[in-house]
C-alpha cells in the first residue's frame, strides 16, 4: 500500500491549512486561511471542495469569526456571530453539509450563555466535527466494503476521497475499505468535466493509495457498460432528500440511467449530515450554477470560440427510483428510502 496519508485539512493552531484542490496534481500547495471571509473564498472557489471538506471548513469558519467578534454581552455576540454565519452559509448552496455545520455550531454558541472562552469551545467544537467526519467514512466503508464484486469492477464519478472529506472518503474511502480488506477489482473512474475532480483529483488519490485504476472519459461509461466491464456503480452525495433522490456532481444521473438500463447497481455513499429530511424530493434541491467559463475554458486556455454561451449546473438530481442503496455511517439503507433514510438518521439503519 502506498502513502495513504491524504490531508486535506488542518488546523495548524491559529489559522486553518488547506491542500489547493486547484493546483492537484500539479502541485501540493497548501493555502492558509485565517479569517472566515477568507474560508469563504476557498470553498466558493473550489480550493477546498466536496460537501463533507466543505462542511468541516465551514465550521472553523464559524470558529474563526467567534474570535474576530468584539462584543459586550451574548445577545450582541450572537448578533455579529448569526451576520458572518449567515455569509459562510451561502458560500455555495448544493451541499448541505454545509448549512448543517454552521448551524451545529452557531445552535452551540447560542446555547452557551457564558462569554468567557466562547471562541475556544467553538473551535474546539470545529475540531469535533473534523474528527468525526474521518471516523464516519471509516465506518461508511466498513458498511460498504462488501457490496463491491471481489474480482468485478467498479465506476466512481468526480472525487469522493479523502480530499472531499476530513480523510479516507466516502464512495473511495468504501472502495479503499474493500481494497484494504484483500479484495481485488477493477477501478474506473471518470474524467468529470468540466472542473476535471475525477482525471485531476481521483486518479491521483488512487496513486497515492496504490489502488490501480482507469481513467475514462465521461461519454465512454455507457459503451463499458453495455460491454460488460462495469459491475457497480458508487458516487458521493451533496445532499439526499428524504425519499432518497440524490444531488451530486453533474453526470450523476446520467450514469445511474445507464447503470439501470444495463442492470448494474448503482450506489451512493454519504455521511448522515448530507441526508435532508427537510426536502420531500429532489425537485426542491438548489442546483449551483458555476462560471460560463469553466466549460469553455480549460485552466485558463479557451476552449471554444470566442462569445460562445455555455451553460454550467454543477450538480444534478438522480431519483431515487435508480438508485440500489445509501452507505451510511449507521449502515445501508435500501428502498424505502422515506423509511431507512430516518432510521439512518435515528442511526438504527442495518444492512
Amino acid at each position: 500500500m502506498a502513502n495513504t496519508e491524504i490531508r486535506p485539512i488542518f488546523w495548524s493552531g491559529e489559522n486553518l491549512e488547506l491542500l489547493d484542490q486547484t493546483r492537484l496534481p500539479k502541485e501540493e500547495v497548501t493555502v492558509r486561511v485565517s479569517t472566515y471571509q477568507q474560508a469563504i473564498v476557498a470553498i466558493r472557489d473550489m480550493q477546498v471542495r466536496g460537501a463533507p471538506a466543505i462542511g468541516v471548513t465551514a465550521a472553523y469558519a464559524v470558529a474563526m469569526a467567534a474570535r474576530e467578534i468584539k462584543a459586550d454581552g451574548h445577545e450582541q455576540f450572537m448578533a455579529q456571530l448569526d451576520r458572518a454565519a449567515t455569509e459562510i452559509a451561502a458560500a455555495r448552496p448544493t451541499a448541505v453539509n454545509l448549512q448543517w455545520a454552521v448551524r451545529r455550531m452557531v445552535e452551540l454558541a447560542g446555547a452557551d450563555g457564558d462569554m468567557s472562552g466562547i471562541a475556544d469551545r467553538l473551535l474546539d467544537e470545529a475540531k469535533r466535527i473534523h474528527q468525526e467526519d474521518e471516523q464516519i467514512n471509516r465506518r461508511m466503508g466498513g458498511f460498504g466494503k462488501d457490496l463491491i464484486p471481489e474480482g468485478g469492477s467498479v465506476l466512481t464519478h468526480c472525487n469522493a476521497g479523502a480530499l472531499a472529506t476530513a480523510g479516507f472518503g466516502t464512495a473511495v474511502g468504501v472502495i479503499r475499505a474493500g481494497w484494504e480488506n484483500g479484495k481485488r477489482f477493477q477501478v474506473f473512474n471518470t474524467e468529470t468535466r468540466p472542473f476535471l475532480q475525477g482525471a485531476r483529483l481521483t486518479a491521483w488519490e488512487f496513486q497515492k493509495l496504490g489502488i490501480p485504476s482507469k481513467l475514462i472519459v465521461d461519454s465512454a461509461a455507457g459503451m463499458l457498460m453495455r460491454q460488460g466491464k462495469i459491475d457497480c456503480v458508487i458516487t458521493g452525495a451533496d445532499r439526499i432528500a428524504a425519499n432518497g433522490d440524490t444531488a451530486n456532481k453533474i453526470g450523476t444521473y446520467t450514469l445511474a440511467v445507464l447503470a439501470r438500463e444495463n442492470q448494474i447497481p448503482f450506489y451512493v455513499a454519504a455521511p448522515i449530515s448530507t441526508i435532508d429530511l427537510s426536502l420531500s424530493d429532489g425537485d426542491q434541491i438548489q442546483i449551483e450554477e458555476r462560471s460560463q467559463e469553466e466549460v469553455t475554458h480549460l485552466q485558463g486556455v479557451a476552449m471554444a470560440p470566442e462569445g460562445v454561451e455555455a451553460i454550467n449546473p454543477a450538480f444534478d438530481v438522480t431519483p431515487n427510483r435508480y438508485v440500489s442503496a445509501i452507505i451510511t455511517e449507521a449502515g445501508v439503507a435500501r428502498p424505502p428510502y422515506l423509511e431507512s433514510l430516518n432510521l439512518a438518521v435515528a442511526g438504527t439503519t442495518h444492512n
